[in-house]
């Protein structure tokens, strides 16, 4: 959750709510001990506006964990499935966050006739 944006406990339960689309939303009892776990251990730092962020210690961690977070596609497949993944993203950010796609809008019709062009 965190490596994404800095978040707080709040937002950290909305995204974990929503990424498994409704099925489990961590309880304030479960979610703000391990975030003050991890700040006593380092890994998070909270910042003067009350998110948390992760530190270079868990960045460094993670990555020797499980590589980095930025993953380039290495094939035309898995370009498109990084793109399908990115449009159910934008799908279900239009449902919570109207405004924000709504934003987006004339980006979204150039993207769509770029992929329109490519389909062809």
């Amino acid at each position: 959750m965190l490596s994404s944006s800095p978040k707080n406990g709040v937002e950290i339960m909305d995204g974990v709510e929503a990424m498994t689309r409704g099925w489990w939303r961590p309880s304030p009892g479960s979610v703000y001990p391990l975030l003050e776990r991890m700040e006593g251990e380092g890994t998070v730092r909270r910042r003067d506006d009350g998110r948390y962020e992760l530190t270079p210690k868990a960045n460094a961690e993670l990555e020797v964990s499980f590589g980095t977070f930025t993953r380039t596609p290495r094939t035309g497949s898995d370009a498109v499935e990084e793109i399908q993944s990115l449009i159910s993203f934008v799908e279900d950010l239009a449902k919570t966050k109207p405004n924000e796609v709504q934003a987006q809008k004339e980006r979204l019709r150039d993207l769509a006739r770029r992929l329109e062009e490519l389909a062809r």
